[in-house]
C-alpha cells in the first residue's frame, strides 16, 4: 500500500527555529554565496558582451578598402580590401572614447553611414563614387551639435610615412620628423614667424601605406604636428564648423599621388616663361641709397660677371633697389628704356615688388589723391553707419597697408603700375614678395569671408598670373596650375636641416605638390649660419642647384672662394643648361598632362620598400636620372639607394652598373664631384 505523502505546509515553527539555530558562520557564507553568484553572473555578461561584441566593428564597407570603428580607444580605422592591411589609424578627439560601438542611422543604400554622440557630434561616412581601378574614397565629415564642441581627428605617424601639408622652417622628409604646436592652417613667411608654417601650403597629406588625406578648402583649420607620433586637424573653438576631408586608399603610395595628382582640374596646368631655366640668377647686393648708385652698381656687377665668363643670366634686384629706381623712372620714354636696358646688357633684369605699402610712402600717398583709395587696401569691417579703417600691418619692419586684393579697381590700379613700371625699367621678370600670410589673422582681427584662410594669396597669385609667365611670387596656395615663378623660403648658410640639409626636402615638396618651377635660395644661403663664407658648403649647395630648375647666386663665386670653385661653378651653369634643362622640358610636358612631379622621391620607383620611405638626401628627375649629393660637411662617402628594382642604373662618373632596389655602401664622392646616376633599363 502506497504510502500517504503529507501536503500541508511546513510548520512555521520549524522553519523558524531551524533558521534561529543557524550559527553566524553559517549566515555569513549565505551572504558569501550570494555575492559570488551575482559577480559570476556580472562576469559572465561582460564575456558574453566581449564575445558578442569584438573591439573593431566594420561600419563602411566597399570593394577595395572599408573603414571599422575601434571601440576601445574610439578610433576609426583604415583597411585595404580584400587581405585587411592596415592603411590609417585616426584617434577621433570629439567624442567620448567609452561610447558603445556606433550604430548606423542613415537608412540608405549601405554606401552611408551615420552615427550622432548626443550633445556632441555627428559623424557620417559616405562611400565616393568609383574613382579609379585600384583606388576608392571616403568622405568623412564630422558636424557639430553644441557651439563650444571641437572636432579634432589625429592621423597616427605608427608605421605610415607623411608627406604634403605646409611647408615648414628645417623641412624635413617625411614630415614624421616635424614639430609643430596647433596653429591655423595658412600660409606665412617664415622670416618673421619661424615656428609657424611657410609660403607653400596645400590643404593635401599623402601617406606611405597608400592613402591620402584632402582637407575641405573652405574649412577653417588648426594643424598640430607631434614629431613621429601624429598630426591633428582640429576646427576652431567656438564657431561650431564642421571638419570635412576625404579620404582615398591606392594600392601603395606612388598610386596613390597618381591618382591625385591627375585628377580632373579645374584649369589646365601651364608652364611659366621656360627661358628663365638656362639663366643664372644673379642677385644685386650692391648700394642703394639713391639711384645713380644703384645704377653704377649693376654696372660694376655686369663689368664683373663679364670679367669672369659669366656674362648670361638674370640680375635680381631686391624690392628696395626697385622703388628707389621706381621713384625716378616710374614714367617711361624711349630714351628712359634704352638707358634701361643698358643697365644690365647683356644680361636681363629681374625687379622686385610686393603687395604692401608703407604708411608714409609716396606710392601710399598718390593713391589717397585717387578718391578711390578707401578700397585699395584691407581694411577692418566697420561698425554699423562706420567708415572703414585700413589694416595696417608690418612688413620689412615698416607700418604698412596692403593691397585689397578682393577690389577689380585696386587690382587693376595695382597691375597697370606694375606693367608700366616694368616696361620703365626694361625688365624681363617681376618678382612679388608677401604675397604668403592672412593679415586678419595677423592682427587678431576677423577676416571677411572672402579672405579666410589662403584666399588672399590664390587671389593675388591668380591676379598676377595675367602679367605674364614672366612673374615670380613668393607663396603657393591652390595656384600650382598658373604660370608661375615660386620662390623658395630663404636657407642659412650651414649644414643643417635649416640650411643645406633641408633643401632636398623643400625640392621633394615643393615638387608633390605641383609646384615645379621654383627657384631655389641662393647658393650657399641667405640666411646667416654658423659657417658663412665656407667654400665646402658653397661647393655642395651648388652641385645640388645644378640640377634644379633655377640656379640663384647671392654672393659671387669670386667673393667666397677661389679659382678652383670659380671654375666649377662656369662647368655646373653649363652641365645644367645642357643636360638638366632638357630634363625639365621633357618632363614638364608630363606634368601638364598626368600631373605628376617632375623632382621625385626615391619611393616613386619602390612605392613598397620601406627604404625608400625616409630617404630624403636623394632625388629623380623624372624617372630616369637620379641625384645623391653630399649634404654632410667633411664627408667624401655616402650610402646611395637605387630604386626601382629590376632596373640598371649607370654612374655617370665612372661608367659602373648597378641594380636597382639596391644600396651602395660608402661610395665615393670627392669634393669634386657628385654622384648622378641614369636609367638604362
Amino acid at each position: 500500500m502506497p504510502l500517504s505523502r503529507h501536503t500541508g505546509q511546513i510548520p512555521e515553527s520549524t522553519w523558524t527555529l531551524s533558521f534561529r539555530e543557524m550559527t553566524e558562520p553559517w549566515k555569513g557564507a549565505v551572504g558569501c554565496l550570494g555575492v559570488a553568484v551575482f559577480f559570476a553572473m556580472t562576469i559572465g555578461i561582460i564575456s558574453w558582451q566581449a564575445l558578442e561584441q569584438p573591439p573593431e566593428e566594420w561600419v563602411l564597407r566597399g570593394r577595395d578598402a572599408g573603414m571599422l570603428w575601434e571601440r576601445g580607444r574610439g578610433a576609426l580605422l583604415l583597411r585595404a580590401l580584400p587581405a585587411g592591411r592596415p592603411v590609417l589609424a585616426i584617434a577621433v578627439g570629439s567624442v567620448p572614447a567609452t561610447e558603445p560601438p556606433p550604430r548606423d542611422r542613415c537608412w540608405h543604400d549601405g554606401r552611408q553611414f551615420c552615427y550622432s554622440w548626443e550633445e556632441d557630434a555627428e559623424l557620417r561616412l559616405s562611400l565616393e563614387p568609383p574613382a579609379a581601378p585600384g583606388t576608392e574614397c571616403y568622405s568623412v565629415r564630422w558636424t557639430p551639435l553644441r557651439p563650444d564642441v571641437t572636432l579634432k581627428d589625429c592621423f597616427s605617424m605608427a608605421n605610415v610615412s607623411w608627406y604634403g601639408g605646409p611647408s615648414i622652417r628645417a623641412q624635413r622628409w617625411p614630415l614624421n620628423g616635424a614639430e609643430s604646436p596647433a596653429q591655423p592652417l595658412v600660409s606665412g613667411d617664415l622670416s618673421t614667424n619661424p615656428d609657424g608654417f611657410g609660403p607653400l601650403l596645400e590643404r593635401y597629406f599623402l601617406g606611405s601605406t597608400g592613402v591620402t588625406v584632402t582637407v575641405a578648402p573652405d574649412v577653417s583649420l588648426l594643424l598640430s604636428l607631434e614629431s613621429h607620433q601624429q598630426f591633428c586637424l582640429e576646427t576652431l573653438a567656438g564657431r561650431a564648423e564642421p571638419l570635412h576631408y576625404q579620404l582615398c586608399v591606392s594600392t601603395d603610395v606612388a598610386a596613390a599621388h597618381r591618382h591625385t595628382a591627375s585628377a580632373p582640374a579645374g584649369a589646365a596646368r601651364t608652364p611659366p616663361d621656360t627661358a628663365l631655366l638656362g639663366s643664372p640668377i644673379w642677385r644685386y647686393h650692391g648700394p642703394e641709397g639713391s639711384a645713380a648708385k644703384i645704377k653704377r652698381g649693376l654696372r660694376s656687377l655686369v663689368r664683373r660677371l663679364k670679367r669672369h665668363r659669366l656674362q648670361e643670366g638674370v640680375v635680381a634686384l631686391g624690392e628696395r633697389g626697385t622703388a628707389v629706381l621706381a621713384a625716378t623712372d616710374l614714367v617711361p620714354s624711349g630714351r628712359r628704356k634704352r638707358q634701361a636696358l643698358a643697365l644690365v646688357e647683356p644680361l636681363e633684369l629681374s625687379i622686385t615688388l610686393s603687395p604692401y605699402a608703407g604708411v608714409t610712402s609716396p606710392l601710399f600717398l598718390h593713391s589717397l589723391s585717387g578718391g578711390e583709395a578707401a578700397g585699395y587696401w584691407l581694411s577692418r569691417q566697420p561698425r554699423p553707419g562706420a567708415s572703414s579703417i585700413p589694416l595696417l600691418t608690418t612688413w620689412k619692419g615698416q607700418l604698412c597697408a596692403r593691397l585689397n586684393v578682393t577690389s577689380e579697381a585696386a587690382l587693376g590700379w595695382y597691375l597697370a603700375r606694375a606693367r608700366r613700371l616694368r616696361q620703365a625699367l626694361g625688365a624681363t621678370y617681376v618678382a612679388f614678395e608677401g604675397v604668403e600670410g592672412n593679415s586678419f589673422l595677423e592682427q587678431d582681427v576677423p577676416a571677411p569671408a572672402e579672405l579666410e584662410g589662403d584666399r588672399y594669396t590664390e587671389a593675388l597669385a591668380a591676379a598676377l598670373a595675367t602679367l605674364g609667365n614672366g612673374t615670380i611670387i613668393s607663396a603657393g596656395s591652390r595656384s600650382s596650375h598658373l604660370p608661375l615663378f615660386v620662390q623658395m623660403s630663404p636657407l642659412r648658410s650651414d649644414w643643417s636641416h635649416a640650411g643645406l640639409k633641408g633643401l632636398i626636402p623643400s625640392v621633394l615638396h615643393y615638387s608633390l605638390l605641383g609646384y615645379n618651377f621654383f627657384i631655389p635660395d641662393a647658393i650657399g644661403g641667405s640666411e646667416a649660419g654658423a659657417t658663412p663664407g665656407d667654400p665646402e658648403l658653397f661647393v655642395r649647395w651648388l652641385q645640388i642647384v645644378t640640377f634644379l630648375p633655377v640656379m640663384a647666386f647671392g654672393t659671387p663665386p669670386w667673393l667666397c672662394c677661389d679659382t678652383w670653385v670659380l671654375n666649377l661653378t662656369r662647368q655646373c651653369i653649363q652641365r645644367h643648361r645642357d643636360f638638366v634643362v632638357p630634363l625639365l622640358l621633357k618632363y614638364s610636358e608630363e606634368w601638364q598632362s598626368l600631373g605628376y612631379p617632375i623632382f621625385r622621391p626615391a619611393w616613386w620607383l619602390s612605392p613598397t620598400d620601406p627604404v625608400a620611405f625616409t630617404i630624403e638626401d636623394e632625388f629623380l628627375i623624372g624617372d630616369e636620372v637620379l641625384v645623391a649629393p653630399i649634404t654632410e660637411k667633411g664627408q667624401t662617402w655616402r650610402d646611395i639607394y637605387l630604386p626601382g628594382e629590376g632596373h640598371l642604373w649607370l654612374d655617370t662618373n665612372t661608367a659602373r652598373v648597378f641594380d636597382g632596389g639596391t644600396t651602395l655602401r660608402n661610395y665615393s664622392a670627392s669634393l669634386a664631384e657628385v654622384p648622378v646616376f641614369v636609367k638604362t633599363s
